[in-house]
């Protein structure tokens, strides 16, 4: 599985990661990919700048970082985001983010008709 599409290397410890947020969900967990963006959500309504610290706090849970080393650089309004993630080994990342993308992608209900994925379901 391919997933260079979702971030980019800065350095040798830092990565910017293209996340596709979904604020108010009944549980806040990295889902999978939506497009070129890692699909993220977060159990807090987008109010007030709370999802974001929603999601920057899953990332750095997920990646093993503290919440200093993750920052919203893009997107504050917007559901498609970019953080910056520093302090890590790039390719211990990649291993994890390839992780968490298949998790998603074989998760019950990941391959439902919708609109991320309208052909699936069709014969």
């Amino acid at each position: 599985m391919n997933i260079d599409d979702l971030f980019t290397t800065k350095g040798d410890d830092a990565v910017s990661l293209h996340v596709h947020v979904q604020p108010g969900a009944g549980r806040s967990a990295v889902v999978g990919r939506h497009g070129t963006a890692l699909k993220v959500r977060v159990a807090v309504p987008p109010v007030g700048g709370r999802a974001n610290a929603a999601c920057a706090e899953l990332l750095a849970e997920e990646f093993g970082l503290t919440t200093s080393q993750v920052a919203l650089v893009g997107g504050d309004t917007s559901r498609s985001k970019t953080f910056t993630l520093s302090g890590l080994d790039v390719e211990e990342f990649r291993r994890h983010l390839e992780q968490l993308v298949g998790a998603g992608q074989s998760r019950p209900g990941a391959s439902r008709p919708g609109p991320e994925n309208p052909a699936a379901g069709r014969l």
